[in-house]
């Protein structure tokens, strides 16, 4: 393919290259540099195209690939390291002290709510908590296997609306307490 062609080709290509370069982006500036760089390299490297293959697959590869490095490049840049020795006891990971109150607190909260449900949706679901498969639910409880599932979906969504509600309200107390 001579010179002339090459560029020929890719001015027909320079729309989508630019449409394609926005769509990586997402921001007009940047897509100009990506477009850019995809038409330095495509025109540097001219010779390693092939006649006879696709000439939009190839440039959209360089294009592609050149976003994907500049991507990692700019994920590595935003990456710290601290590499200071930890002289302070601020820094120092060696003591930790856990401490899970918070955590059983919420959990006896929940265990209070799964045993507000109703019998038919809270023991199919307490024996799926506690790892039985569903067919072995439907065994056990004499049910059919859809049933089963059905009641474990609507224990789920139970909990959901009232976890929802309860912790919405709190919610809705801390903004109102920043304000």
């Amino acid at each position: 393919m001579s010179t002339t062609e090459f560029y020929g080709k890719f001015d027909q290509m320079s729309t989508l290259l630019h449409s394609f370069a926005y769509n990586l982006t997402k921001n007009a500036e940047d897509a100009k540099d990506l477009f850019q760089e995809t038409a330095f390299r495509a025109l540097t490297n001219r010779d390693k195209f092939r006649p006879g293959t696709n000439f939009k697959a190839w440039l959209f590869t360089i294009m592609k690939n050149i976003f994907i490095n500049n991507y990692r490049k700019k994920v590595k840049a935003n990456t710290i390291m601290d590499s200071t020795d930890n002289l302070y006891y601020i820094n120092s990971g060696s003591v930790v002290i856990s401490n899970k109150a918070e955590s059983n607190i919420m959990m006896k909260e929940l265990k209070r709510m799964i045993e507000d449900l109703d019998d038919s949706i809270k023991i199919p679901f307490l024996m799926h908590y506690h790892g039985y498969k569903y067919q072995e639910i439907a065994d056990h409880l004499e049910l059919p296997l859809g049933t089963v599932k059905s009641r474990i979906f609507f224990a789920r969504k139970e909990l959901k609306d009232v976890i929802n509600k309860r912790y919405d309200s709190v919610n809705e107390l801390r903004e109102k307490a920043r304000r």
